[in-house]
């Protein structure tokens, strides 16, 4: 059975994230039908220090710099969870190194950065993957196999959104995701999540019509002095499917009450679907075929319990009837990768997927500065 080393470069949130998922994967997955093992063999952080106190709270055997997990034959895969500025220089010399390469959204801060990469990736043969998480929850996964199945019929319109509040919040202080030296602001932030699942359920998209907004011209540093907002706090696309299907991508940190408010909605001739992150397990469908009568008959949204109902390898832990929660979807989306490195196969969501993100948030963006709609295709 394959054992995969993993070089972890990035000691914060989404760094914990991913060790979690990969400590976690054999009580979620059966090890005997994954066909491998794993373990993050090192850690390389933004300073020794950070990376030595990540080590030695995390029992990780070794702290080592990016270059040096790079060139050492003993790790298998660079598992990237930095700012997005450092994504391409890591990645692409890990390629170079016939690493395999693992990478937080989004993928680079320039389409054709993210080009090169995916370009790479296939005339090495090296196994690199996205980490769109959403991707690997339950009901995105039964939604899916419904639009695969023809349960919707041609689609016709289409609504994704990610809302968080914390561009309102007086009393947080602007981070590196705001800024646009980071290649950051809300859409880069969370528009690669809702532009993935646009393309993943309703295909490619024709052409976009982007535009921003900066509700708050100056926000607090982390010091308390004032910084002058130079990135999007939300943005809005108007779309369009090469099939003819319409609708929308919305993403804003300016809404109240908001968590982590990703949905979408996608209409077609035969049926509707709908989900909310905040409410993962279940997906909402409707079937427009059922039978109605003048008292309504059996038309109407149906509520799918999806909860912990993954296919095979997946254990069944804790319950199938268990409630899911974020993590699940990380979790998937590394047993997916992880079992692309084991097998020597592509993986998917592949650099390609995080290339092709690159190029609609790229385009939007466009679109805004233009003022008019930008062809994808």
């Amino acid at each position: 059975m394959k054992h995969i080393r993993i070089g972890l470069v990035g000691a914060g949130f989404m760094g914990k994230t991913h060790l979690w998922s990969v400590r976690n994967l054999p009580f979620f997955y059966k090890t005997a039908d994954l066909g491998f093992t794993a373990e993050v063999a090192a850690v390389c952080a933004s300073t020794p220090a950070r990376g030595e106190a990540f080590a030695r709270e995390y029992g990780i055997p070794r702290v080592m710099t990016a270059e040096e997990m790079i060139t050492d034959p003993d790790i298998d895969v660079i598992d990237i969870c930095t700012p997005n500025p450092l994504h391409f220089e890591v990645a692409k010399a890990a390629i170079l190194a016939g690493k395999s390469v693992l990478c937080e959204k989004p993928l680079t801060v320039t389409a054709k950065e993210a080009d090169e990469l995916a370009r790479l990736a296939e005339e090495r043969g090296a196994v690199c993957g996205t980490v769109f998480n959403n991707r690997f929850l339950a009901p995105v996964m039964r939604a899916r196999q419904l639009i695969d199945e023809g349960k919707l019929g041609r689609i016709l319109s289409f609504a994704f959104t990610y809302k968080h509040n914390s561009c309102i919040d007086p009393d947080r202080r602007v981070g590196w995701k705001q800024t646009a030296e980071a290649g950051g602001g809300t859409w880069y932030d969370l528009g690669p999540h809702a532009v993935d699942l646009c393309h993943y359920l309703c295909g490619e998209l024709s052409f976009v019509l982007g535009k921003s907004q900066i509700a708050y011209p100056t926000h607090l540093k982390a010091d308390g002095s004032v910084w002058e907002t130079n990135a999007d706090e939300a943005f809005y696309v108007i779309c369009g499917t090469k099939e003819g299907a319409m609708g929308t991508v919305t993403v804003s940190k300016l809404t109240q009450g908001a968590n982590d408010e990703l949905t979408f909605s996608v209409n077609g001739e035969r049926g509707s679907l709908s989900f909310s992150l905040m409410d993962p397990n279940y997906l909402n469908f409707y079937d427009a075929t059922a039978v109605g009568s003048p008292m309504g008959g059996l038309r109407g949204y149906t509520r799918i319990e999806c909860v912990g109902r993954y296919p095979s390898p997946a254990s069944g832990f804790p319950a199938i009837k268990a409630p899911q929660g974020w993590l699940r979807g990380h979790i998937g989306c590394m047993a997916g990768y992880l079992s692309a490195v084991a097998g020597g196969v592509a993986c998917s969501p592949s650099f390609s997927d995080g290339a092709y993100v690159q190029r609609v948030l790229e385009a939007a963006v466009e679109s805004d500065r233009l003022g008019r709609e930008v062809r994808l295709c």
